[in-house]
């Protein structure tokens, strides 16, 4: 079957700003050389010399945090419970314990690029993007956002670019059955520096966070710092992104794809 795959995922790396200061990924380069002597304790007689242009492996060493580069949040990173509108309040759930038929699902983009940057996306905003790409959603596909801070990556302000997704916005859509969504921004919610602002002006906490808090009611899951999502069409993908699987964690990376069945879209 004739297939397109598309990379959604922002590279882990040094030196790109990619998170918020103090916030991001250290990665030191050990190459072949430089190594050689590691190997040889492994094996007591053997000198550097004795190697193949004295070349050891080509290692790496990574201080990371579960949130850096393209990964997929638990419920249990948004609040210590989950489904309380469905009528019992759960513990939530840690990206060990994620259903992995949620992580491979048709997918659906919403294309909110046009927004300014910290606009808070509504529920209305979801329906009218919706008509206007023709789709009626279906229970567990995948809803990806792309917004203005997918063309920022790599630029000074990309982690206070993008609209965000408001608390209305996300129950719209796991009211209907959605339990994984995504993003190309930094976080789900409008960036940080513009909500602050607003908390300053209003006093009012529930704006914080308020398309995390959502998961307190129903529980679900979020791709943050896709990549890409310009290539997507509207919907007629597969997202696959299966999160490492780390015991009790809030969040797991992935190599998150979109899968294309070339020869199904043709014929269309």
């Amino acid at each position: 079957m004739p297939r397109q795959l598309i990379d959604l995922s922002i590279f882990l790396e040094n030196d790109v700003i990619s998170d918020p200061p103090g916030y991001g990924p250290v990665i030191e380069y050990h190459a072949h050389k430089a190594t050689a002597s590691q190997v040889t304790p492994f094996f007591p007689g053997l000198a550097e010399a004795d190697l193949p242009d004295s070349e050891g492996w080509a290692i790496e060493q990574v201080r990371l945090n579960t949130h850096n580069g393209t990964h997929l949040d638990a419920p249990y990173h948004f609040h210590s419970t989950m489904n309380e509108a469905l009528g019992e309040r759960e513990r939530a759930i840690t990206i060990d314990e994620v259903p992995l038929d949620w992580c491979f699902q048709p997918g659906v983009k919403l294309d909110f690029r046009r927004f300014d940057d910290g606009y808070v996306v509504t529920a209305a905003d979801v329906q009218a993007e919706l008509a206007r790409i023709g789709h009626q959603l279906s229970p567990l596909e995948i809803v990806v956002v792309n917004t203005r801070a997918g063309e920022r990556y790599g630029h000074a302000d990309y982690v206070s670019s993008g609209c965000g997704m408001g608390y209305e916005a996300t129950m719209y859509l796991l009211e209907r059955g959605v339990r994984l969504t995504g993003t190309d921004a930094w976080s789900w919610d409008a960036p940080f520096v513009h909500t602050a602002r607003k908390y300053q002006e209003t006093g009012d906490a529930s704006l914080i966070w308020e398309g995390h808090k959502a998961g307190r009611h129903i529980g679900y899951c979020h791709l943050e710092k896709l990549h890409n999502l310009e290539a997507l069409p509207p919907h007629g993908f597969y997202v696959s992104c299966f999160p490492h699987k780390i015991r009790g964690a809030s969040a797991g990376w992935t190599r998150a794809v979109a899968i294309i069945d070339t020869a199904l879209n043709a014929s269309r």
